[in-house]
């Protein structure tokens, strides 16, 4: 009898060594992608929500739950909150929303969840679950940001020194006298600039701020829907959308193909004062030189902006980049590990071939990119050749990371929202 409890006691041992060898993390099944999305090997991608909106930014809480920021209204409501799923079929639930206003910029920090209208930044208390304590009346932080319908999105990031980053775009595509009209100059200097077209910093705690109470962090920057605090650099990146119409405007300067493929969609390094030199210059990722814009003078080859910052990543023109995201997390590969990771909305003037429509990878190392760029993400788009942003089926446009590490991606088209996994076996 003694023999055999020992012998049972040894066999207990070893099936539960087995067992647990048979569901250590190098054998668990890959993700699930049934998103349809193009992923390196051993990532996933699923749906998670569906026809949510005009889904802007997005911002994933400790708990799981997603805050996305509408662009336009919905019943009333700018800000949705998803809660995880809860029902076993893998989609997260509309759990509430609020705020009566549409815009891009959402995040969390320090306790408070901040959103974003075309002029104002507002906040809200979150208790300890993380959830918004009295969403009818957030704080006003920031107000009376010019609004003139175009490149109008605040998007916001914060440094890890109390203060808010907000992009306030340039209302104007090249600062023309006569704005996007062929054949007008250039305005010299650019009165755009004054309230408009770069990076402003504000306080992250004082209320009811406005120009007068911040700074202008950085100009020359046409537009930034993208961008975020990079925390290996302590310093502020961002993604700016390049100017339109150089063929349109230039046909002898420059032919169809070049007109595609110029200017630079350029990340740039920040830090206060620097100037990336819109209108007057834009960057040539083919030359690798910044080009006197022609507006000013310039004939494709002549060089400018001397003093002017030079981007540390520059990727083919109009793919509209609208969000960027440093990748904290472990659950995806070390390559990933605090690179930066960049949503391409689709641009409209690619003719006759868009481009976009993906997540782009760049691997950085001590805060800086140590590497080329890739195609992370592919096939939002539903199509290999979308003949107009209305053709694409998805989108991209934010950028999250959950408390799993996992990526979210959400689609301002379809008002989807995808999460990307990594399980390789």
């Amino acid at each position: 009898m003694q023999y055999n409890l020992k012998h049972l006691a040894a066999c207990s041992i070893f099936l539960l060594l087995l067992s647990a060898c048979a569901n250590n993390d190098s054998t668990k099944p890959a993700p699930v992608n049934d998103a349809g999305l193009t992923l390196p090997d051993g990532f996933g991608a699923q749906v998670v929500a569906d026809s949510v909106g005009t889904a802007r930014h997005l911002v994933v809480n400790d708990h799981g739950d997603i805050f996305v920021k509408l662009n336009d209204v919905k019943d009333g409501k700018g800000i949705l909150m998803l809660s995880p799923d809860k029902n076993g079929d893998g989609k997260a639930q509309i759990a509430s929303g609020f705020g009566d206003y549409g815009g891009t910029g959402i995040t969390i920090k320090n306790g408070y969840l901040y959103a974003s209208s075309n002029t104002s930044v507002f906040r809200y208390k979150l208790n300890q679950d993380q959830q918004v304590i009295d969403p009818q009346h957030p704080d006003t932080l920031i107000y009376g940001l010019i609004d003139r319908n175009q490149h109008n999105s605040k998007s916001i990031a914060f440094d890890d020194a109390g203060h808010i980053y907000v992009n306030i775009g340039a209302y104007s595509n090249i600062c023309q006298v006569k704005d996007r009209i062929k054949g007008s100059p250039g305005m010299m200097p650019c009165p755009v600039l004054d309230s408009a077209g770069g990076i402003w910093r504000f306080s992250a705690d004082s209320l009811h701020q406005t120009y007068g109470n911040g700074i202008r962090y950085a100009t020359g920057l046409r537009n930034v829907v993208g961008l975020d605090w990079n925390k290996e650099g302590n310093a502020l990146f961002v993604m700016q959308h390049g100017r339109d119409n150089l063929h349109d405007f230039f046909p002898d300067l420059y032919d169809q193909k070049t007109g595609v493929e110029l200017p630079a969609e350029a990340m740039y390094k920040l830090h206060e004062g620097a100037d990336c030199g819109w209108p007057y210059i834009y960057y040539d990722q083919i030359q690798k030189k910044k080009i006197v814009s022609p507006e000013y003078g310039g004939d494709g080859k002549k060089e400018g902006g001397e003093k002017a910052e030079t981007p540390v990543v520059a990727f083919p023109g109009h793919l509209a980049p609208n969000a960027l995201l440093f990748y904290t997390g472990n659950q995806f590969p070390e390559k990933y590990k605090n690179g930066a990771f960049v949503a391409f909305h689709g641009s409209w003037n690619r003719a006759p071939h868009q481009a976009g429509f993906y997540v782009a990878f760049v691997p950085f190392k001590n805060g800086m990119p140590s590497g080329d760029w890739e195609i992370f993400a592919n096939g939002f788009a539903g199509t290999d050749d979308p003949k107009s942003p209305g053709n694409a089926k998805h989108r991209p446009c934010g950028l999250a990371q959950g408390p799993d590490g996992s990526l979210y991606v959400s689609d301002d088209a379809h008002g989807t929202i995808f999460r990307i996994t990594y399980a390789k076996k």
